[in-house]
């Protein structure tokens, strides 16, 4: 897996291992909420208020009372032990902002993809990014309050994805929720690479 440590030789402070995740999805999706939600510090968070120039460019049909977006990333982190530590990335929603994914995607264990089901199509762009770039990843439905609920399968029928990707509902407000979207991908990743699934 991909890392960052000190040399375990040098006389000086050891770094913990350092797992990197990106967290992406469409416009409005969840991604600076559930960093928000898993992060032990205060996130750090590029939100910039949505203005009247952003008409016409910025689609905003199902999510009109969002007021602000990402336009860089949001960044959390998640101390497991004092050996492991992962950092989350949230990955900016809108075309406009896509030259920042490669940077980000760098070196990233993985990803999650956050499903909005009022605007399903929106999260195509990152699963094919990530397919195209052999990066793991799974999906996460994200159950807004008043939106229509759809199973599982319906949704990966609708996603059209492989039957090897992991698929699981959540709240990206609640803490135990997302990590277990989390934990997913960490599943995940080990099983495609033939190492032990870590015990939740």
């Amino acid at each position: 897996m991909d890392y960052v440590r000190s040399d375990r030789g040098s006389s000086g402070p050891r770094l913990p291992l350092a797992l990197k995740i990106l967290i992406a999805g469409g416009f409005g999706a969840g991604k600076t909420t559930l960093v928000s939600a898993l992060s032990e510090v205060r996130p750090l968070q590029t939100e910039e208020v949505l203005t009247s120039v952003g008409i016409g460019t910025d689609d905003i049909s199902g999510v009109e009372a969002k007021t602000t977006t990402t336009v860089a990333m949001d960044f959390g982190r998640i101390t497991i032990n004092e050996d492991l530590q992962v950092y989350l990335f949230g990955t900016p929603g809108q075309d406009r902002f896509w030259f920042l994914w490669d940077e980000l995607a760098f070196g990233a264990l993985g990803a999650v993809v956050l499903a909005d089901t009022r605007r399903l199509a929106d999260c195509f762009p990152s699963i094919d990014y990530f397919e195209q770039r052999g990066i793991p990843f799974v999906v996460g439905v994200n159950c807004f309050d008043g939106s229509r609920r759809f199973g599982i399968e319906a949704v990966r029928q609708a996603l059209d994805l492989d039957p090897e990707v992991p698929m699981v509902l959540c709240d990206a407000r609640d803490r135990q929720s997302a990590k277990l979207v989390l934990i997913s991908l960490v599943e995940h990743v080990a099983r495609q690479r033939g190492e032990p699934v870590p015990v939740a």
